[in-house]
């Protein structure tokens, strides 16, 4: 008997989804969540350690916080316009997380001056404890933030474009 094969019309469908499952997303909770509780935590440890109440304290506030501003910032200007710019995609993985950590360090230390400035011109005494550390804790915190964000986004980008090239 002649048999007549048909071809199977399923092949190439579970090819591509298999694919595309592995496939990162950038969601932009889950990254301020992540740079808040990252440095709180190691911050709230060393703090621990050292028997130091004011980095316990700062590791839910200053650092944190900072964190997850710094995080939130950079996430929602990447999700609008990161994926425009080709040289963040383009160029090196390092180079791209060593540009950004810098920027959110620059920025801590602007925030520091602005924080501590403003709080000069409002509180004259300078009686807060905290403000000594704002010098530390923005560019640190910063600094730390901007290069979880940027290192998981690229991550995502990457993925995500390398996916859909090969299709």
């Amino acid at each position: 008997m002649n048999k007549m094969e048909y071809p199977n019309q399923t092949d190439g469908v579970y090819e591509i989804k298999s694919a595309g499952s592995g496939a990162k997303t950038f969601v932009l909770w889950r990254e301020i969540l992540m740079a808040y509780v990252s440095p709180a935590i190691m911050a709230g440890i060393g703090g621990l350690v050292t028997a130091d109440k004011g980095l316990q304290i700062g590791a839910l506030t200053t650092i944190g916080g900072t964190s997850a501003l710094v995080a939130w910032m950079l996430g929602l200007w990447l999700r609008s316009r990161g994926g425009q710019k080709r040289w963040i995609i383009g160029a090196p993985h390092l180079v791209v997380v060593g540009l950004f950590a810098l920027t959110g360090a620059m920025f801590g230390l602007f925030a520091a001056w602005a924080t501590s400035g403003l709080l000069e011109i409002m509180i004259p005494s300078n009686d807060l404890a905290w403000v000594g550390r704002v010098w530390i804790d923005f560019p640190l915190s910063g600094f730390i933030a901007s290069t979880i964000v940027i290192w998981r986004w690229r991550l995502a980008a990457t993925t995500n474009f390398s996916s859909k090239r090969r299709r």
